[in-house]
Order: structure tokens, then C-alpha cells, then sequence
């Protein structure tokens, strides 16, 4: 439906009734990738901290999506727990890493750094992205071997991976 503020401001729209879409299931791998160019995010979080340089780099992908595809990130979570064998930390059965905003979306994310490198980056390397999120991918495998070869502890690392996200999503230059 509307949200309040658009029935105050538009209070002559007269809404019409959307057909209730009943998810039955993810077909395959290629539906998760496709799925993930148009509505998934791969993203970069730097955290301050006590550390040396001040940084923890955190990869995180994502959904964040209306409430009404709630079945929907559920599907996408079983599937994805299914996918590796019920082997992957950050994504346990049922709703524990779906949450529920009070804007009516809901979000997954996968922010442990072991099942970012060693599933995620790997499925996507397997069932490739086609779209132009392809190249968000590509630079958040990047900055992956930069935290996993212990670069992020520099400078320099830093400096790389700051000038990778400034250029990430919708900072993307074409």
C-alpha cells in the first residue's frame, strides 16, 4: 500500500488492489545470481578502531527489500543454506539474519569474512553475475585478498581499499 506520507500528499490517488505473489522456490544458482544483480549489494564497511591504522574492513552482501518479499529472503536463505550444505555460519535456518525494519523492508546480510571468501565469492565466481553489479563484485573480491593477505593492516592497504569503495555502487564513474 501507500505510505502515509503519499496519501497526505496525493490524497485524490485512488490505490488498486496488487495481486498477492506467492513464492514457490529458487530454481537454480543462476536465479540467485540474476536475483543478486538486481536486488542484492555487495559492500564495504570501515569501522573505527584500536588498531594500528584505525580501520576494520568489513565485506558485507546484501538484500534489503520491501516486507512483502519477506518469502522471498527466507527462499533466498534456505536456498543459499541448502546450497552449502547447511554449512555456512552466518546464514543459520528460519529468520535469525532476516531482519525487520520498522519501514516496512526487510534485510539479510552476510558479513562473516571466512563465508564471504570461501562461499560466496567462489558461487559467484561459479554462476557469474552479468549485469553491471558484476563490477561491484569484482572490486569487493579485491578488497577480500586485501583483508586476506593482512594488507588492510597498512597504509597502503588501506589507501587501496578507500579508493576502491569511493568508486563502488552508485560512486561508480562509467
Amino acid at each position: 500500500g501507500l505510505s502515509d506520507k503519499l496519501i497526505k500528499n496525493f490524497p485524490n490517488v485512488i490505490p488498486i488492489n496488487i495481486l498477492k505473489y506467492n513464492f514457490n522456490d529458487i530454481p537454480n544458482p543462476f536465479w540467485v545470481a540474476g536475483f543478486t544483480s538486481g536486488d542484492g549489494s555487495f559492500h564495504l564497511k570501515l569501522s573505527s578502531t584500536e588498531a594500528n591504522i584505525g580501520f576494520r574492513v568489513s565485506l558485507i552482501y546484501s538484500f534489503h527489500l520491501h516486507i512483502r518479499d519477506l518469502e522471498v529472503l527466507k527462499g533466498l536463505c534456505h536456498y543459499i543454506f541448502n546450497y552449502f550444505n547447511q554449512n555456512i555460519l552466518s546464514i543459520p535456518v528460519g529468520e535469525k539474519k532476516i531482519y525487520i525494519s520498522n519501514d516496512n523492508s526487510v534485510h539479510l546480510q552476510i558479513t562473516n569474512f571466512t563465508d564471504i571468501l570461501e562461499k560466496i565469492i567462489p558461487f559467484f565466481d561459479k554462476y557469474p553475475i552479468l549485469g553491471i553489479k558484476r563490477l561491484d563484485f569484482e572490486d569487493f573480491k579485491k578488497v577480500s585478498q586485501i583483508v586476506k593477505s593482512k594488507k588492510h593492516l597498512t597504509p597502503e592497504g588501506i589507501k587501496t581499499i578507500l579508493e576502491i569503495k569511493s568508486n563502488m555502487n552508485q560512486n561508480r564513474k562509467y
